[in-house]
């Protein structure tokens, strides 16, 4: 008779663990892309390449990095708040679309007019 090896048997927790760590993955990838879209938007390569402009010289691109350091510490502070919440069962699965929607706006500061210059 065949006797099955239990190290390779995948129990329902196993089961469910895998998918709660790809669900969070999923999560976390989807929030550095949209972290990143931002930084894109203002002609940075992504979000770490518009951070190190924080002790820029160009008054404008270290106000832009000083506002998007402090909106991308926002979103992951509410994103790993509300993630833990549905780790735990206190929130359900929200579709990715649906949380990136929840996630803090990101003001930039204003660009000096340099049509003149």
């Amino acid at each position: 008779m065949w006797t099955p090896d239990p190290s390779i048997i995948i129990t329902a927790e196993q089961k469910a663990e895998q998918a709660r760590q790809q669900t969070l993955a999923t999560f976390k990838a989807g929030i550095q892309a949209h972290i990143d879209v931002q930084a894109q938007e203002r002609d940075y390569a992504d979000g770490h390449a518009l951070a190190n402009y924080a002790n820029s010289t160009v008054p404008q691109w270290k106000a832009e990095a000083e506002t998007f350091i402090a909106w991308r510490d926002a979103v992951w502070v509410y994103s790993y708040a509300e993630l833990s919440k549905v780790q735990v069962g206190e929130r359900p699965v929200p579709a990715l679309d649906e949380f990136l929607a929840e996630l803090p706006n990101l003001d930039w500061p204003i660009q000096p007019d340099l049509s003149s210059v």
